[in-house]
């Protein structure tokens, strides 16, 4: 999982099959609190399962600045870098 795309499709998996959000709901634009809905519980769910995915510690921080599906992608594209 190294593109862009397979960060995309990996995220929208996750979005859909554990925070039931409509598949075309989610766009790189997305904001995750205000268009999908996430709250900040669902943030660290959502962390753990990223770090389920790729088997990397995802540090707390490195996703405090988190807004859009796009800056979760460019998250992710750092830790598997």
């Amino acid at each position: 999982m190294t593109s862009k795309d397979q960060i995309f499709e990996m995220l929208s998996e996750i979005l859909v099959d554990y925070f039931e959000i409509d598949k075309e709901d989610i766009n790189l634009d997305a904001h995750l609190y205000e268009d999908l809905d996430l709250d900040s519980i669902d943030a660290v769910d959502l962390v753990v399962k990223l770090r389920e995915q790729t088997g990397k510690k995802i540090e707390p921080q490195d996703f405090k600045l988190v807004r859009t599906v796009n800056d979760v992608i460019v998250a992710i594209e750092k830790l598997i870098d």
